[in-house]
This record gives structure tokens, C-alpha cells and sequence, in this order.
């Protein structure tokens, strides 16, 4: 029945005006569309959504996850812009290789997480083919 929907994103926020700055400035995204209550942001080939919340994620898992082609330029841009990798065992300067495991494409792929400023938790990672 949904095998031909289109699949979205939802983060929730305590502060959008907050959070939408925090994307604008650190992320560099801008919504494409703005209502009462919510944001939506469309990327290349995916579309997510900040929408005002009385709750919120406990950020225990990535909650969205960004697709690069340089995850090393991508994380020291983000870095410079003021983001805040998290650090994990097996984690080389915020990066780490993930091998075959689910949800990796190709052989696998090369992955750093942060949090947005609602204490969301983002990812952004490279395939490894």
C-alpha cells in the first residue's frame, strides 16, 4: 500500500525560531516552505520537516542522516561553521567506518553524528562502494 508513497522526516522542536536559525547558520539550509508551526527543507532527493513540539526525541539515535560524496570536507566545513561532532569508540576525528552493518549502502560507509541545538540527533555519512 506505501511501497509508492514518499517518505519524510520529522524532527520535532522545542523553539522552531531557534532551530531554524541553528540550520540556516550551521547547516546552511534554508526551508523551502514555511507554515504556522513548521519548516520543510527538500535536499536533492529527500525532504525533512521542523515542526514546533511539547515534546521532544531523547537523542539516543540518529533521527535523520545526510548523504555526502566527501565526508572529510563535509565534517571539517560543518566543524568550521561551528558544529560539534560527537565522539565515539572506533571514531577517528568525529569519523567512523562502518562496515557492512545495516543501514550502510555499498560495502558500508564512513559516518560522523551531532545534535541539532533541540538536542536531536543528525548523521552524515559517505558510502563506501
Amino acid at each position: 500500500m506505501l511501497s509508492n508513497a514518499r517518505f519524510e522526516a520529522r524532527i520535532p522542536t522545542q523553539d522552531l525560531a531557534r532551530a531554524r536559525r541553528w540550520y540556516s547558520e550551521k547547516l546552511g539550509l534554508e526551508p523551502a516552505e514555511e507554515r504556522e508551526g513548521g519548516l520543510r527543507y527538500e535536499g536533492a532527493s529527500g525532504v525533512f520537516c521542523l515542526f514546533a513540539s511539547a515534546g521532544a526525541s531523547d537523542g539516543s539515535f540518529t533521527q535523520l542522516g545526510f548523504y555526502v560524496d566527501d565526508i572529510e570536507a563535509a565534517v571539517a566545513e560543518l566543524r568550521a561553521r561551528g558544529v560539534v561532532f560527537e565522539e565515539y569508540e572506533g571514531c577517528v576525528n568525529g569519523i567512523m567506518d562502518i562496515r557492512g552493518n545495516y543501514p550502510s549502502k555499498g560495502r558500508g560507509e564512513r559516518a560522523a553524528w551531532f545534535r541539532d541545538c533541540e538536542g536531536n540527533m543528525l548523521g552524515i555519512a559517505e558510502v563506501i562502494r
